[in-house]
């Protein structure tokens, strides 16, 4: 890792920025974002390496825990995962290639895969979760109810995106 710099330079950037183009509110709390993204994905990414997981692999393997049978159609994983099929397929074939889930053929569905988890699967999300948990995610610097205003505030974020209709959020 880099030195700390002895200035913040998102705020040198917003400064500019308003004094150059206008506002820099938004602009500095995209780039905010866009640099804790950074710094909280190398945090989970070295925490996972390990045991040979990506962040990716690790949602998929926790999703399939959470599944009342331990197993989901491929379709409904990459619906659940918010990914692209064709990513879902490649996530599917390196743990599978790994040992840690299984495909299977849907009882009643033949155009239907299942995936399911492996008890190989389990251990390690299991060991990968403790790996996670032991660092906050990387998510650092925070008090719990300033994670839990972080977390509504993205939740807003991404419901006005489209991520989602529930009126919960």
């Amino acid at each position: 890792m880099n030195r700390p710099l002895p200035f913040d330079p998102i705020a040198r950037a917003a400064q500019h920025w308003e004094d150059r183009i206008g506002p820099s509110t938004t602009m500095a709390a995209v780039t905010g974002l866009m640099r804790v993204q950074q710094i909280v994905q190398s945090a989970v990414d070295t925490a996972l390496k390990p045991h040979g997981l990506t962040f990716a692999r690790f949602e998929a393997l926790v999703l399939l825990t959470f599944a009342r049978t331990a197993n989901l159609p491929m379709r409904v994983m990459g619906e659940r995962l918010q990914l692209h099929p064709t990513s879902v397929t490649n996530i599917v074939d390196r743990l599978e290639k790994d040992g840690l889930v299984k495909r299977l053929p849907h009882p009643t569905d033949r155009r239907t895969t299942l995936v399911e988890i492996t008890e190989e699967g389990r251990q390690r999300r299991e060991e990968a979760t403790r790996a996670v948990t032991d660092i906050d995610f990387g998510l650092t610097g925070l008090t719990r109810r300033q994670t839990e205003q972080l977390t509504e505030l993205l939740t807003r974020v991404r419901k006005s995106a489209g991520d989602f209709t529930d009126d919960d959020g």
